[in-house]
C-alpha cells in the first residue's frame, strides 16, 4: 500500500531544494512511453532552473512522506522559448494572455488518486490568481497509432485531457528534439491543447 500523497504548490525559488529530486523524477517517467526520452541530471537541472529564475512560474509537487512521486510545472508563455509561442502567434493568439504547463510527472504506484487532477487544479488557480491570463495550454508528443514500441495496454490522456475541458488543437504543433532510447537524437511533433481562463466551473 502506498503513502497518502500530500501536494505542494512551489513558486519560483521555492523549486530550488527539490530541484534534483524532480531532475530525477523526469528521467525516470520521461523514459517510459510515450516520451521514450534519455535524459541526464545536468540537463534537467539547467531546465529546471529556469523555472526557478521565473518569479511567476510554479511547481505543483507531490510527496509520499518524504518522496517526491510527482511534480507538475507552469508559467507565463513569454518567459518561455521562442518555438513555444510561434505557434500561438501563428494561430492569432496573443502568448501575453497564456499562462504555459510544462509537463507533469507521477510515479505509476501512485496514479488513478485523483493527483493529476490536482496538478491542473492548482496551476488553473495559480494563472488565475495572477490576473492577466485568458488561456492555459499544454502540448503533448504526437505519435504513430501503429508504432510498435506502444504498449499493449497503453491508455493517452485525450479523455482526461477533454474531460479538464482543454481542446486539441491540430494546426498548433511545434517540433522538438530529444535524446530517444535506440535511436539517438530524434525530431519529435508536439501538438498544443488550450483552455479558456472564463470557462464557467
Amino acid at each position: 500500500m502506498t503513502a497518502p500523497v500530500t501536494i505542494t504548490a512551489l513558486r519560483g525559488q521555492q523549486l530550488l531544494p527539490v530541484l534534483d529530486d524532480i531532475a530525477r523524477l523526469r528521467i525516470t517517467v520521461f523514459n517510459d512511453w510515450p516520451y521514450l526520452y534519455q535524459g541526464s541530471l545536468d540537463y534537467e537541472r539547467e531546465y529546471l532552473a529556469a523555472y526557478a529564475a521565473t518569479p511567476d512560474a510554479l511547481c505543483v509537487v507531490a510527496r509520499a512522506g518524504d518522496e517526491v512521486v510527482g511534480a507538475s510545472t507552469g508559467l507565463p508563455l513569454l518567459d518561455d522559448g521562442p518555438a513555444f509561442r510561434k505557434p500561438f502567434e501563428e494561430a492569432g493568439f496573443d502568448p501575453v494572455q497564456v499562462f504555459y504547463f510544462g509537463e507533469s510527472v507521477l510515479l505509476p504506484a501512485y496514479r488513478g488518486q485523483g493527483v493529476g487532477h490536482a496538478f491542473f487544479d492548482a496551476r488553473e488557480a495559480h494563472a488565475k490568481a495572477l490576473g492577466r491570463f485568458t488561456m492555459t495550454a499544454f502540448c503533448a508528443v504526437d505519435r504513430a497509432p501503429d508504432d510498435p514500441r506502444r504498449p499493449p495496454q497503453h491508455r493517452d490522456n485525450s479523455a482526461f485531457w477533454h474531460k479538464r475541458g482543454y481542446t486539441r488543437q491540430p494546426g498548433m504543433i511545434m517540433h522538438l528534439r530529444w535524446e530517444e532510447a535506440g535511436h539517438g537524437q530524434v525530431l519529435h511533433p508536439l501538438t498544443f491543447w488550450t483552455r479558456s481562463l472564463e470557462i464557467k466551473e
